[in-house]
């Protein structure tokens, strides 16, 4: 595997945190490549070296921290529902101001329906149908169900500037979780 040059992640971040930066402060489609060379302190050049345009750069932004959730769900696969939820809202939690700016903008709903799309995919094997309070439903009604569910909690809880602890949270998700996934 080859390492990659500390100048090219410490541009990518910089630019990464531009663009978060920016988003706190108008909409993403305000957001110009002269904005976010400015608040990264690099050249629009620069940007096109790494990035195809902002959207490639929101896009693969995005996807490193469905990347992440995905990882610790692999890692929380034979832990109970609280427990495997700690790994996540731990994650959101030193994330904050990523997701807190993506479920609050309205200049990324891309991540808002790319988040549902993968706690579907998530909850796909966590959801049986053929026993318990879930015999008889429709597996996709259930499925979606949880996922938006659990999207809307998260959006709450940063929407309301963390009102609860996210091993509270945690706690929470696991007890409605283990409920409806059993």
């Amino acid at each position: 595997m080859t390492k990659i040059d500390r100048r090219i992640l410490k541009t990518q971040e910089a630019l990464k945190a531009a663009i978060i930066d920016l988003m706190k402060e108008k909409s993403f489609d305000d957001i110009t490549i002269q904005d976010l060379s400015d608040r990264a302190n690099v050249s629009r050049g620069t940007i096109y070296l790494h990035y195809m345009d902002k959207y490639d750069l929101l896009d693969k932004l995005i996807e490193t921290h469905i990347d992440e959730l995905r990882v610790r769900c692999a890692a929380a696969a034979d832990l109970d529902f609280a427990t495997g939820s700690v790994l996540w809202t731990e994650y959101f939690e030193s994330h904050y101001a990523f997701f807190s700016t993506m479920l609050a903008s309205k200049g990324a709903p891309f991540f808002r329906s790319r988040f549902m799309e993968f706690l579907v995919d998530e909850f796909q094997d966590e959801v049986d149908n053929t026993k318990g309070k879930n015999e008889g439903l429709n597996q996709d009604l259930v499925v979606n169900f949880v996922a938006a569910s659990y999207v809307g909690v998260v959006e709450w809880w940063f929407m309301n500037d963390r009102p609860v602890t996210y091993l509270v949270l945690a706690d929470q998700l696991g007890a409605l979780l283990d409920r409806i996934c059993e």
